[in-house]
């Protein structure tokens, strides 16, 4: 999973319990939270990448996605959850 965040907090959590279990990995780039959104990320196993936020959403999605070696990428934004049983492990 590969996302972009800002002062996330009340929406990171249901976004990362929905696709629990789906990825292996969670990269989240964040562009300067305030909040606790960067300690909810954490404690979610995430991987924290700091960007400075310079205007470009494709400039902070390729942070993200210069940390994946291998694989598919899930991209979501923290206000998204999946459906039920639409990412299911195959």
């Amino acid at each position: 999973l590969c996302m972009i965040v800002r002062d996330e907090e009340a929406m990171l959590p249901g976004c990362l319990d929905s696709v629990r279990g789906i990825v292996d990995r969670i990269v989240i780039v964040d562009t300067g939270s305030k909040d606790r959104t960067r300690k909810l990320a954490e404690a979610a196993g995430a991987e924290l990448v700091d960007f400075a936020w310079c205007d470009d959403f494709a400039a902070a999605r390729n942070a993200g996605l210069e940390r994946i070696e291998s694989g598919f990428v899930l991209v979501l934004d923290a206000d998204h959850v999946p459906l039920p049983g639409i990412l299911e492990r195959t």
